[in-house]
């Protein structure tokens, strides 16, 4: 068989998926085995398999749907920065932060559909998952020790927190929401055995729960009314729908008002205190430096370089030793200025907006995981910074990029074209 045939095939595109998928998610534990050298072989050579699969089948793809004008825009601006940045090689290697997991995105979303794409998360989340768990009874049972070289700090017996193979107790939480939304389409589109999908719940579950952690119990209410809400917009009758979408987002708005005003007492009752005051004086300091550079910010460098200004200072002021402002929003604004902020949101808005239009229309349950990932990957950005990298990044432009492909002007101008 030749090279392009494998290329082209659907069983070669399934196993790059899934790989693909494997890497992201598994970057800190890829990164602590084998170094950052060995991080970026696997990714490099990811990206020149993908590249020669788009070549391969170059005939069946159209260049205006390879991805979102807004995407393609916040990318040139982001790069644009080296130009007022502090350093430009910080700024190469912090824009290729983005770009990497930008094009492995584009190609996972232009050679699989959201079904594939679907149970390839699922996948490789229930073997990472079950990697997790297994090392965490090892480590706080069986060896009762820390494996200090994964972050894993034994401390399954006690209740937790637990980290898994991911680094933090916060990074696995996000995962266990996205696991647990992608197992449960998995149920309902009926793509594993009954007796897996049990498995992979509560297998998600669980480590949820001992993650201990007042961020995952935030991002747990919101997945659920999230849920609730689309079930409710899905079963309604399409002429009651438009009012019943207004209806939902003032009360959503309203919610987020409320969220905001009555944040202190809501920050209690998640027994988050001391986690909301660390990231509240980083927010404070972050948003005092970006004042000075409102519009295009300090330059873009992704996770924050060690010694080098104004993210030392940052560090001097709040005396803790971090690598982002903990906040997507607030490290755009600090690196990029409004006019990434603003770009951010055009991008974030118009996939959230147009995959919520597709699951309340379209009858496949699919359809629900775009805008459900979408979800816990915003309201995890309001407390992390994971949505500007990783898997965090590329599920977003795999989202926005299938989204636009199913419902958006790209899709009317190929309908056009081909009729």
């Amino acid at each position: 068989m030749r090279v392009l045939d494998v290329l082209r095939s659907s069983e070669f595109a399934a196993a790059y998926t899934s790989a693909t998928i494997g890497a992201l998610f598994a970057t800190h534990a890829l990164r602590q085995l084998m170094g950052d050298a060995g991080l970026g072989a696997v990714t490099t050579t990811l990206c020149v398999i993908g590249a020669g699969m788009l070549v391969a089948r170059r005939r069946e793809l159209r260049v205006v749907e390879i991805m979102p004008t807004t995407l393609g825009l916040l990318l040139v601006w982001l790069l644009a920065s080296f130009f007022w940045g502090p350093s430009a090689s910080q700024t190469f290697a912090g824009w290729l932060q983005l770009a990497v997991p930008t094009f492995l995105a584009v190609v996972v979303a232009q050679l699989r559909d959201t079904l594939q794409t679907v149970r390839s998360t699922g996948d490789v989340l229930r073997f990472l998952l079950a990697v997790s768990l297994g090392l965490e009874i090892l480590s706080g049972i069986l060896l009762d020790g820390p494996i200090r070289f994964l972050g894993i700090g034994g401390n399954l017996a006690l209740g937790g927190p637990i980290q898994g193979i991911f680094g933090t107790r916060t990074m696995l939480g996000v995962v266990t929401m996205i696991a647990l939304i992608t197992f449960l389409v998995e149920w309902r589109t009926r793509s594993v055995a009954p007796g897996i999908s049990l498995f992979s719940v509560v297998l998600a579950a669980v480590l949820a729960v001992f993650t201990d952690s007042p961020i995952v119990l935030m991002m747990a209410v919101v997945t659920v009314l999230a849920t609730l809400i689309l079930a409710l917009l899905r079963r309604a009758p399409a002429p009651a729908r438009p009012a019943l979408q207004r209806v939902i987002g003032g009360a959503v708005a309203l919610g987020l008002v409320l969220a905001y005003v009555f944040r202190r007492p809501l920050v209690y009752w998640l027994n988050a205190e001391p986690d909301f005051l660390v990231r509240s004086r980083l927010w404070n300091a972050a948003i005092d430096l970006s004042e000075s550079r409102p519009v295009q910010g300090w330059g873009w460098v992704g996770t924050w370089p060690e010694y080098l200004s104004p993210y030392s200072y940052i560090r001097l002021i709040t005396g803790r030793d971090h690598g982002s402002a903990l906040n997507a929003w607030v490290d755009m604004l600090l690196q990029a200025g409004g006019v990434g902020v603003a770009l951010l949101a055009l991008l974030a808005g118009f996939a959230l907006a147009r995959s919520w239009m597709s699951a309340t229309e379209r009858r496949s349950t699919v359809y629900t995981w775009t805008p459900l990932v979408l979800i816990i990957l915003l309201a995890d950005s309001v407390v992390t910074s994971a949505l500007l990298g990783g898997f965090g990044w590329f599920l977003l432009v795999v989202c926005s990029v299938s989204a636009s492909k199913v419902r958006g002007w790209r899709r009317d101008l190929s309908e056009r074209a081909g009729g």
